[in-house]
């Protein structure tokens, strides 16, 4: 019998957590589809993996056995896919660089043009992710590294450089009342619907609703988008408002849209996300070297 290895790992996360909601936010997809996915492997097997309660998921002895196999079955496939991938970029001389947002600002051009100095022949493959992934293809092992807002789910997985911060305001209607101040303090905006990443994001939503400085009050969502351009339709169409960095103003100007200052919300952090076994990767370390040298001038 063939299954999908991603019907493995979506059972593993759940294994692991021992509750729907944390394992969904882990896998970056939705609870109702982690749950279809797990009936799917069960009727697959034609055995049930799980006793449901509100105390969580426990495993049966049949997700025992099995929860017993399929992380190394896992780990065996990922380290199979990452060293084809990375032989194909070797040959290739290509080095995938995955990013949200506006990467490193100004410095990203910088960053990449002394890297095509110190590696003559080499090419950076600059690849955009949804916010639907916050770890910017790094999970999934899309790219090799990544520039990353910092914090993100799974963060600790990872190495990560922080390069610098810089700080959050608030994108909102150009028509708005709000927006011909020029500063707005954060509790004004408790009230305000907010655009949103996909729930599944999980603390990366939370985040950039700015939950830690809520004190227990609930957002209003307006909307949810995981693109840059909903997003920033959004908006402008009066959906709701939404935390952005700094340089956002500049990178993601448009009409109908404005950017102001926000007191009383921490800083947006930047980062250089590597996995560890990427560690031994000459031409991953100096990429990264490159960041910290240059990137650390947007601070």
């Amino acid at each position: 019998m063939d299954v999908d290895t991603r019907l493995l790992r979506y059972f593993t996360a759940v294994a692991v957590e021992g509750n729907l909601t944390r394992a969904a936010e882990r896998l970056y997809v939705s609870q109702p589809a982690l749950t279809k996915q797990i009936k799917q492997l069960e009727n697959l097997l034609g055995v049930q993996l799980f006793v449901r309660s509100r105390a969580g998921m426990t495993l049966t002895a049949a997700g025992e056995a099995l929860a017993g196999r399929a992380a190394s079955l896992l780990a065996g496939w990922d380290r199979a896919f990452q060293e084809t991938r990375r032989a194909a970029a070797q040959a290739d001389r290509v080095l995938r660089v995955g990013f949200l947002a506006s990467a490193a600002k100004e410095a990203t051009p910088r960053i990449i043009a002394e890297f095509s100095r110190r590696w003559p022949g080499w090419r950076v493959d600059m690849r955009q992710a949804s916010w639907a992934d916050p770890t910017g293809g790094l999970a999934t092992a899309e790219v090799d590294v990544a520039l990353l807002r910092l914090p993100f789910p799974g963060q600790d997985e990872f190495r990560v450089r922080e390069l610098f911060a810089e700080p959050r305001w608030v994108a909102l209607a150009a028509g708005h009342p709000l927006a011909e101040r020029e500063s707005i303090a954060f509790e004004d905006l408790l009230d305000e619907p907010f655009v949103a990443a996909p729930a599944a994001t999980g603390a990366w939503r939370h985040y950039w609703l700015g939950a830690d400085e809520r004190a227990g009050w609930t957002p209003r969502i307006g909307a949810v988008t995981d693109q840059p351009d909903e997003w920033l339709s959004a908006i402008a169409n009066g959906y709701g408002v939404a935390l952005a960095p700094q340089s956002s103003a500049r990178f993601y100007a448009r009409p109908g849209i404005t950017y102001r200052p926000v007191t009383g919300v921490a800083p947006s952090r930047v980062g250089v996300v590597w996995k560890p076994e990427s560690d031994t990767r000459p031409v991953v370390r100096e990429f990264v070297d490159c960041c910290a040298e240059l990137g650390a001038e947007e601070s």
